[in-house]
């Protein structure tokens, strides 16, 4: 029959939920340090080891001796006859391993290794819980809010305590003791006092878990999630895309009446989620990324990675979104700087550009026409690089004009320079009572 002692032993391994044989293990290490304790406080150096009986649960200590011609202290030494009795080939010098149990054996482990057997134990018990979340980082857990730490959310996951961080946490999410709740195994870290297991519920990546939980078309791979963009607790958007045909990725996301979607909802206690169609066209994109808002046309500027998006005036509020959180989380879904215009506005702008240039082009022909009629004047171009023109000075010039002469035509309002066929400069004219006007002509 088995002792109380080895039947312990199978019971704190099934409570636990860890290997006995784990446990043995600590166990016999215990033991071990335990008769250490017995030989004093300065031993020789030797092996010693102890071994739990599986059948029995009795304890056997085996330590190493040393063979020697007369025996001073039975604790460390062997005489040669005895110790080739174990070893036939032992020689003088050198050590032999013998059963050295103690008679009360049993009374010193009780008294001397609870604690370091208690402490072994919870060792064991973290390395296993480590062992059986290591692979499972990434994970969507079910897990019990246990109580509140420092502003810490304490999350019981059957053996194993979880900890949600306050930046991982939602600020519309209320926990309470007792309230059960899905979270994203972010992170497990090995620290000193054992794993530490990191949830998140701000994760994007708590969005797919979900999503792959109720929709069996992307937990199969037929529809993939391409991006997400998330403001936890207020708002979601994600882009989905069909790998295989005739599959509506929307549809089989939202599911029947909305259910599929409505159960994500209800699990994110009411965050607001728009699921939209992906497209390797980035217009068709950028404008699919504004749902529910529609969209009249969609200008890229590629080298700015910027999109103008019009939109009807009705639809130009909703477009934009709540202090521009629909605009803003597009732009996270896309990847693309998006700045939405209304048709009016644009029409607007349209306007104002045209007329813009209609007037340029009508200066540009009075200025051509002034300049076809205009006197020309030549000037030499004094060492400061500059010309007077109408007892003002213009300029400086470039250096390589310097003492070279230079033709002046003037309109209006400008004065040109040129030399030769080329314009070199061209100035506001001056008023005549500018107080840098100078004496003399040239």
């Amino acid at each position: 029959m088995k002792s109380d002692f080895y039947a312990a032993i199978s019971q704190i391994a099934s409570e636990r939920g860890i290997p006995k044989e784990a446990i043995v293990e600590v166990m016999e290490k215990a033991l071990a340090t335990a008769y250490r304790r017995t030989l004093g406080p300065n031993p020789p150096p030797m092996e010693i080891s102890v071994r739990l009986d599986p059948l029995t649960g009795a304890a056997r200590v085996y330590s190493e001796k040393q063979v020697v011609d007369d025996v001073y202290d039975e604790r460390f030494e062997i005489d040669l006859e005895s110790a080739r009795k174990i070893k036939p080939d032992v020689e003088l010098g050198e050590s032999v391993v013998v059963e050295t149990t103690p008679k009360d054996f049993g009374r010193i482990a009780a008294q001397t290794a609870k604690q370091v057997i208690l402490q072994g134990i919870k060792e064991v018990e973290r390395e296993h819980i480590y062992g059986e979340y290591m692979d499972r980082e990434g994970e969507l857990v079910t897990a019990t809010v246990q109580r509140m730490a420092k502003g810490n959310v304490i999350l019981e996951m059957g053996k194993a305590e979880a900890v949600l961080p306050p930046k991982e946490q939602v600020e519309t999410d209320r926990y309470y003791h007792g309230q059960r709740l899905k979270v994203y195994l972010m992170e497990i870290r090995r620290e000193e006092r054992g794993p530490k297991l990191i949830a998140s519920r701000a994760h994007k990546n708590l969005i797919t878990r979900l999503f792959e939980m109720e929709v069996p078309e992307i937990y199969n791979g037929a529809v993939e999630i391409k991006s997400i963009a998330r403001e936890p607790g207020i708002r979601t958007k994600v882009a989905v895309a069909a790998r295989q045909e005739g599959i509506d990725p929307v549809g089989s996301c939202v599911g029947m009446r909305g259910i599929r979607i409505q159960n994500i909802v209800n699990e994110l206690n009411g965050e607001k989620i728009d699921v939209v169609q992906w497209s390797s066209n980035p217009k068709e994109f950028i404008a699919n990324a504004l749902s529910p808002a529609q969209v009249v046309e969609v200008q890229l500027r590629d080298d700015e990675h910027a999109a103008t998006v019009i939109v009807p005036d009705k639809q130009l509020s909703l477009a934009i979104g709540k202090e521009g959180q629909n605009v803003r989380l597009a732009a996270k879904l896309t990847g693309w700087r998006i700045d939405i215009k209304s048709a009016s506005a644009l029409l607007d702008e349209e306007r104002a550009a045209a007329e813009a240039r209609d007037a340029a082009e009508a200066e540009a022909l009075a200025t051509e026409a002034a300049l076809a009629t205009a006197k020309v004047e030549m000037r030499k171009v004094y060492a400061d690089g500059t010309i007077v023109y109408r007892k003002h000075r213009y300029g400086p010039l470039g250096d390589d004009l310097v003492g070279e002469t230079v033709q002046l035509r003037a309109t209006p309002q400008k004065l040109y320079i040129y030399r030769g066929d080329r314009l070199v400069a061209s100035y506001m004219l001056v008023g005549d009572d500018e107080e840098d006007a100078i004496e003399g002509d040239e």
